[in-house]
């Protein structure tokens, strides 16, 4: 974990932005490999290394209704779906069925689920969260 400005080599690429129900800002950045956040309240911004390390390439994003942040790991084959727990701050992911492809698009339900879009699979996907 980092805080403070994003830092490292090269200018972050931000491709996804979720909103918590807390206010807290989470994005996923495609070129380091990085889940971030950042408190608008006090500027202050952390970042978590993914599960796959650099090659992970987030993209899709969403948070839940249960404050869990959910996004896809579009650089390792077949794609990811990683869920972060801000309160407990572990990671956990699970491999999608058909590959993925690229996850653009991810988006929660108000009952905790998740739809994803599949661009490399031709395929929009229901996450049950149970």
């Amino acid at each position: 974990m980092t805080t403070g400005s994003p830092t490292g080599s090269g200018r972050p690429a931000i491709w996804g932005l979720a909103v918590a129900g807390d206010g807290l800002l989470y994005y996923s950045d495609y070129a380091r490999g990085d889940l971030g956040r950042l408190d608008p309240k006090s500027g202050k911004v952390e970042e978590w290394l993914s599960p796959a390390g650099r090659r992970a390439k987030p993209y899709g994003i969403a948070a839940l209704p249960d404050g869990t942040v959910w996004y896809s790991e579009s650089g390792v084959e077949p794609n990811t779906l990683v869920r972060f727990d801000p309160r407990t701050r572990p990671f956990a992911h699970w491999l999608v069925p058909s590959g993925g492809g690229v996850i653009l698009h991810m988006a929660a339900t108000p009952h905790g689920d998740l739809y994803i879009a599949c661009s490399g699979a031709n395929n929009i996907g229901i996450v049950r969260i149970e």
